[in-house]
């Protein structure tokens, strides 16, 4: 079973305000503990984000057992749950991350839909 750190930094060091770019993106993964689902959750981010994003992402992993006050910053009710704070607005994104295509849709990032997020998908569950 793979563990899960209490925060992930991809290669590229998380920017200072000052050089915060639209091309970064800030991710936070919540998950209550290392249950096989967000194990799962956080396997496919880093695939997704290794394949997609490479250089250009940030993911904390917030553990809501070990911080449950995290929990209200966000307004997070299911788990896990994807929040996206850059770029451009807040997202949230519900489930284990498996359904690439949903994932990539709700990022902006599919080859079907390069430029921005389809409408309605703000909060959805995967």
């Amino acid at each position: 079973m793979t563990r899960l750190p209490k925060k992930i930094k991809a290669r590229a060091r998380k920017p200072q305000p000052a050089e915060v770019s639209s091309d970064l993106w800030d991710l936070r993964l919540y998950v209550a503990g290392r249950t096989p689902k967000s194990v799962r959750a956080l396997e496919n981010l880093k695939r997704l984000c290794e394949e997609n994003l490479k250089g250009k992402y940030h993911i904390e992993v917030v553990d809501l057992l070990q911080h449950p006050h995290r929990a209200k910053i966000d307004q997070i009710v299911a788990l896990p749950t994807l929040v996206r704070k850059l770029p451009e607005s807040m997202k949230q994104i519900i489930g284990d991350l498996s359904d690439t295509e949903k994932v990539l849709l709700w990022g902006g990032i599919s080859s079907r839909n390069a430029k921005s997020s389809p409408a309605g998908t703000d909060g959805e569950g995967a």
